[in-house]
Formats: C-alpha cells, structure tokens, sequence
C-alpha cells in the first residue's frame, strides 16, 4: 500500500496542465483582478519545501487507475475524496489548497476531465500564491491568507453536488465558488440549461432573486443588494453560466461570489428558488421538486 502511494505522489508530480484547461482556469482567476505583493528571495527555497500530501487518487491517468485497481480496499461507489492537499506559511502569508477527485464513476471521460479541472485549477492557484510571495522586497510580510477546499454539498441516490471555494483574504476578504452537479445515475454533468425546456428559465429566476433581495433589505437594514433600478452596478439578472446546484431537498440554489451581487461584507450570498416557481418550466421533477 505504502508503494502504491509513493508511486501516486510521483505520476500526480508528473500530470501537466491540459492548455485549454490552464486558459479557462487563468481567464477565471483574471476576471476580478486582486492586488498581489511579492516576495524575498528564499521564498523559492520555501515554496521547494511546500509540504505535499498525497491521500489518494482516482482515474486522473492510466498509471493512476492502474495502481488504485489493485487496492482491494477501494469499493465501486461514486464518491469525492481529497487527491492532495499542500500547505506553506512565509513572510507572513499562508496558503491551504486542498484538491478533490472524483471516483467511481463509469463515465471515465467525465470523471477524467472533472478531476484534471480541479488538478489544474489547485495548480493556478498554488502560482498565483507564489507569484505573488516573489514580488515581495526583502523583509517585506505579504499578509496573504488563501484557503481552497471543496464540500459536498449534496450526495444521494440521484444528486452528487460539489462545490469548490476559494477564500482569500489580504485588507480585504474574498470568496469565490465553482459548483458541479453531476447525475448519477446517467452520469452525466448538469447545466442550468438542461434542467428547463426554454430560456424563460432567466428572467423568471432573475426576477424572483430581485424579489428575495428586495424582502431580505426590507427586513434586515444591515442587509443590502446591488438591486435598486437606478443603479448601474445593480443586479440585472442570471445567464446560463451562472454558478447554481441543487440542495439535499431537491431545490434550485443559485450562488454569488462576493461582490457580485452585494458589497464585499455580505461575502458569498445564495438565493433558493421556490419549485413552484419553476415547475411549467422545468424538464421534469427528477432533480427539482
């Protein structure tokens, strides 16, 4: 067992970064630009010795399903687990980034490309952590905290719903999110389109979430939303990209990274959508009910 481990660690060392993934993935971490310090010069030496923990794997490569088939332990069920999780503290500044990877599933070209999207997203996020430790002047502290996990957020007989989440904090505090919801029985990745037969979908959810928005302030004054008509950076509505997942009840959840729908203080805020709202316009009451 302790062999096959190793031999993970060294194939897991050895995965590069698909192009089109690293571009998606560096597109995504440009779209809110945050200030970034730099970093002395031993911060190489320390990011060398960033400590690596290999807990497990999944069919990320032929080597990798390979060497998880022999273990016996291993049973055949679709479930997320940590692939690797690497931890540094220098000049003042932190960093956890935990990688999930998904086993399990029959569908190998679906569970490949989610599990390389978190290996390469996990990747960006350790460079952007030590680009910005190395611009640093000597002696100079960088008061970075970046913690990235994942959390299930739904697992039953239908729903596997997972999000990964990204806190940064340096003045100022951040949280950005990605979701995926995978269907487990068809195995296959679901979108926001899917679920609805036309694109009425969008305004009729946007206008709900300006509904609960607009309730929520006028209960809780400390509560505020970018959703007042005469604002230009007021909320105008979802698109088909918009983050969403479906909770353990069977019910739309649409999310906002911080800032993108209230001020930073509100931080990530989530919207569920009444079922009765949507069911003359959803597909079927397989996953929302």
């Amino acid at each position: 067992m302790e062999k096959k481990l190793k031999d993970l660690r060294e194939e897991y060392l050895k995965i590069p970064i698909p192009k089109e993934l690293n571009d998606v993935v560096q597109a995504a971490l440009n779209k809110k630009p945050r200030k970034k310090p730099g970093v002395g010069r031993n911060i190489l030496v320390t990011a060398a010795a960033a400590l690596l923990i290999v807990t497990a794997s999944v069919n990320i490569s032929p080597v990798a399903a390979k060497a998880m088939s022999d273990i016996p332990i291993v049973e055949k069920v679709i479930k997320v687990i940590t692939f690797v999780e690497w931890k540094e503290e220098a000049n003042n500044s932190s960093a956890v980034i935990k990688t999930p990877a998904i086993s399990g599933l029959g569908n190998k070209q679906l569970e490949d490309s989610l599990n390389d999207k978190y290996l390469s997203e996990s990747k960006q996020l350790y460079k952007e952590f030590t680009d910005s430790m190395s611009k640093l002047k000597e002696g100079e502290k960088g008061n970075l905290s970046v913690e990235s996990g994942y959390v299930i957020l739904t697992d039953n007989e239908t729903i596997l719903s997972v999000q990964r989440y990204t806190d940064t904090i340096q003045a100022s505090s951040s949280t950005e999110s990605q979701f995926d919801t995978v269907d487990k029985k068809n195995e296959v990745l679901l979108t926001l389109n899917s679920l609805f037969k036309d694109d009425r979908y969008l305004q009729v959810i946007s206008e709900n979430i300006k509904e609960q928005m607009k309730r929520q302030m006028a209960e809780d004054p400390e509560k505020i939303y970018w959703v007042e008509d005469d604002d230009f950076t007021a909320f105008k509505g979802i698109d088909e990209n918009q983050n969403f997942y479906i909770n353990e009840d069977g019910k739309l959840v649409i999310a906002f990274n911080s800032y993108e729908a209230a001020p930073g203080y509100m931080g990530a805020v989530e919207f569920i959508i009444p079922t009765k709202v949507l069911s003359d316009l959803l597909v079927g009451d397989q996953y929302i009910h």
